[in-house]
């Protein structure tokens, strides 16, 4: 498996990118983040288009499109790890999740993306949550290879 993470925003070095680089380094499928930025000083949806259209960009032709949003949907770790063994077993060998703004993701996005998938109804740090999203990445590669790591 291929997987990119395009992201809105820099991680500055630190305890959270130092976790995202861990989880990262143990994941045996190939692992990419992507980080874009809007150059302007935007607001709203004027700011929400303008990083969907630097999202869009980085999406990988051909890719499964995972748009993380708080009114997606919830997901157990199984059924993650069930859904990238289903891509994966119908031939779609790439994955790429987006995470926007500090104003969410753009309903482009939203509508473009196979999967619409929340962390759950708690607002959390974007940093943070790119680090949940990697640790559930490499959890869903342990499922799906039969490893002890979960313990569900």
């Amino acid at each position: 498996m291929k997987i990119t993470i395009v992201a809105v925003g820099r991680m500055k070095r630190g305890p959270m990118e130092a976790l995202c680089r861990d989880y990262g380094d143990r994941l045996p499928w190939s692992l990419a983040i992507q980080e874009v930025e809007a150059k302007k000083r935007l607001e709203g949806d004027v700011l929400k288009a303008e990083e969907a259209a630097l999202i869009a960009a980085r999406i990988p032709d051909g890719a499964v499109l995972v748009a993380m949003d708080e009114r997606g949907r919830g997901l157990s770790s199984e059924d993650l790890a069930g859904r990238i063994g289903a891509w994966r077993d119908q031939g779609r060998g790439e994955i790429c999740f987006v995470i926007g703004g500090a104003d969410g993701l753009d309903q482009s996005i939203r509508e473009r993306a196979d999967l619409v998938l929340a962390f759950g109804p708690q607002t959390w740090p974007h940093m943070l949550a790119r680090v949940m999203l990697v640790e559930q990445i490499y959890r869903s590669e342990r499922i799906l290879a039969g490893h002890p790591y979960h313990r569900a």
